[in-house]
């Protein structure tokens, strides 16, 4: 069962990284100062820099997988990793410099407040920092109306990378997480499975470095795909 008074609680930060050296430094000195209580994990996803050699001499945290499988297959393995350990709780936190430890305590915060399985670090709350290319505002506005009028809830920032999970769903990604694109799809499938999801705003930075997962031309196709996806995934409740 899981823990829901806040005490003892095992926390893992879980950090998708795809030639991320220029940034990781960044990121861990940043989780060290504003997230100390939390344990990490590094996913190197088939890095073609120098990345694992930067986990291997500073004596990072790091699992390596044999070849680039996707952000999906990447915090997948991430999930893996907590449940295995035992953690309670578990964040997705990004290896390019974009998200800012100073806000995970306030997510914890109001996961135990509000009971929430899921608390989302939104930028589209207070429309503070880093918002993202117009196309892709566009794109995250489209799915979030999609699972809006699906589900009849509302999730505005659904592509947000900056998350924690609880015990419950640690187990559920461990058994299932999509394989590109996995956030908005997660969100859907979290609200078909009767999980509690809050946002909380967040402010986001431009990328450190290395290459995002979304290129500007796969927009559409982003849009496209993600969208049917969570369309099936809602009939599966039918």
């Amino acid at each position: 069962m899981w823990n829901t008074s806040g005490e003892h609680m095992k926390k893992i930060i879980i950090i998708p990284a795809y030639n991320e050296q220029s940034s990781l430094m960044h990121v861990i000195d940043d989780l060290k100062e504003n997230a100390h209580s939390y344990d990490y994990v590094i996913i190197n996803d088939g890095s073609t820099d120098d990345t694992l050699e930067l986990c291997r001499e500073e004596g990072f945290n790091v699992i390596t997988l044999p070849v680039n499988l996707g952000i999906g297959a990447s915090v997948q393995t991430g999930y893996l990793y907590a449940l295995e350990k035992g953690y309670d709780i578990a964040v997705q936190f990004d290896g390019d410099g974009q998200h800012d430890a100073k806000y995970i305590d306030n997510m914890y915060r109001k996961m135990l407040e509000t009971g929430s399985d899921m608390v989302i670090g939104s930028r589209y709350i207070t429309k503070e920092g880093f918002q993202s290319t117009a196309l892709r505002r566009t794109g995250i506005m489209a799915l979030s109306k999609l699972i809006k009028i699906l589900h009849r809830q509302e999730v505005k920032d659904v592509t947000s990378g900056f998350r924690m999970i609880n015990r419950k769903v640690i187990e559920s990604f461990a058994e299932y997480y999509p394989y590109d694109y996995p956030e908005p799809e997660t969100i859907a499938f979290c609200i078909r499975k009767n999980y509690r999801i809050t946002e909380v705003p967040v402010m986001m930075r431009a990328r450190n470095g290395g290459s995002s997962s979304i290129k500007s031309f796969q927009s559409v196709y982003y849009m496209l795909k993600v969208g049917l996806s969570i369309i099936i995934d809602y009939f599966k409740k039918l």
